[in-house]
């Protein structure tokens, strides 16, 4: 009898066990398309003595899931080993492989599901939040220099440049004119230039000078401008190219006059055209004007064994316990790179988890079977022996 009550104990070890590890298997479908989900797989162990079976723990599938492309430009996958690093308001550390990023109001970086902050370090190498507060437009910048370029015929009276514009401190537009007077008679290769403002103000004058080349002469390739713009002094250079090189304005014959002038520096308040992160993790931010800057890089940690850490919520791990997070950069040492505009997503195998689940539906009929079996012998002992 007892023989047939041990096989009765161990068909029901048999279906618990079964049962917790379809839990399993349905935890991993029902998250098959979730972001940086890691599926988990049930592990059996036989009860010493013969006492039937058990879970004896579940343990993380840590291979990386398919990289898919999306078109939030704030999304980013890791390619390779890392946890992105987040923070809730209380400064409690957490570490998912989800990258649905976003920014708050605040220009923070947050993850989009539970608005924790993203760590990151700044371009010093602080290790923070990752802020951008500071890079949502490019402050005004004042003019400081203006280059020309082309030809002027030396037997040419004069020449002008139209429409030359310019920015003060403040960031407001100033259109400038550039008249070159032929001073050839009184100084041979010698120009005279005039600096005047939209409404014929003088500005500023100096002279000019070729040498015998037509290229401009050594100490006279170049006059500053200084003036009141926008309510303040600003000086300008006005740059005509290098002494002895035809980088500049030229004073060839034969050579059709086409002066030209472009501020090399300058602009109003600049906003942000676009963002993206480069492999680095670093988020590359494009001005209006094509000025690039590069902001904020995510950090990243790693784990002697990731194996162990907990899953909290959602796609949040906690650290695992007696182990101490390593945390650098991107494309560094073991440390994955990134791929921007993607998503990771789970690492689940739905064929394979199809498979598994035949399997554990095999296994829990057999110990249904063996149930069944055991009882129907222990009632048929139990009315012969009553009958006895």
């Amino acid at each position: 009898m007892s023989s047939i009550m041990q096989a009765l104990y161990n068909s029901v070890s048999g279906l618990f066990g079964f049962s917790n590890s379809l839990n399993t298997i349905g935890d991993n479908i029902s998250n098959m398309n979730t972001p940086g989900f890691r599926g988990s797989d049930s592990f059996f162990e036989n009860v010493f003595g013969g006492a039937g079976t058990k879970i004896s723990g579940t343990g993380k599938n840590l291979s990386e899931g398919n990289i898919q492309q999306t078109s939030t430009v704030t999304d980013a996958a890791i390619v390779g080993d890392g946890f992105y690093i987040l923070k809730d308001s209380s400064g409690n550390t957490y570490y998912t492989r989800a990258g649905q990023f976003e920014f708050n109001a605040s220009g923070q970086l947050v993850d989009s599901v539970n608005k924790y902050l993203v760590q990151g370090f700044d371009p010093s190498g602080n290790l923070g939040n990752f802020d951008v507060s500071n890079y949502k437009s490019l402050p005004a910048q004042a003019t400081t220099a203006v280059n020309m370029a082309g030809n002027i015929m030396p037997s040419d009276p004069s020449d002008t440049v139209n429409a030359v514009t310019v920015y003060d401190a403040q960031g407001n537009a100033h259109t400038l004119k550039i008249t070159m007077t032929n001073n050839t008679a009184v100084t041979p290769g010698s120009w005279l230039v005039t600096v005047t403002d939209s409404s014929g103000n003088t500005l500023g004058s100096g002279e000019i000078r070729f040498d015998s080349t037509g290229t401009p002469q050594a100490g006279f390739n170049a006059l500053t401008v200084t003036s009141t713009l926008g309510g303040s002094s600003q000086s300008i250079d006005f740059n005509f190219g290098a002494a002895n090189s035809t980088s500049g304005v030229t004073n060839f014959s034969g050579v059709a006059s086409d002066l030209s002038a472009a501020a090399k520096d300058g602009h109003a308040v600049v906003g942000v055209a676009s963002e993206s992160f480069d492999i680095n993790g670093t988020l590359q931010i494009v001005y209006s004007d094509g000025e690039t800057k590069a902001g904020p890089q995510f950090a990243l940690a790693t784990f002697p064994d990731e194996s162990s850490m907990q899953l909290i919520q959602g796609n949040l791990y906690a650290r695992p316990q007696g182990q101490t997070a390593q945390v650098g950069r991107a494309n560094t040492a073991n440390f994955g790179k990134i791929e921007g505009s993607s998503l990771e997503m789970s690492n689940v195998d739905l064929t394979q988890e199809l498979a598994d689940m035949i399997v554990l539906q095999r296994g829990y009929q057999a110990s249904s079977r063996v149930m069944t079996v055991s009882s129907t012998m222990l009632q048929q002992l139990y009315d012969s022996t009553r009958g006895a």
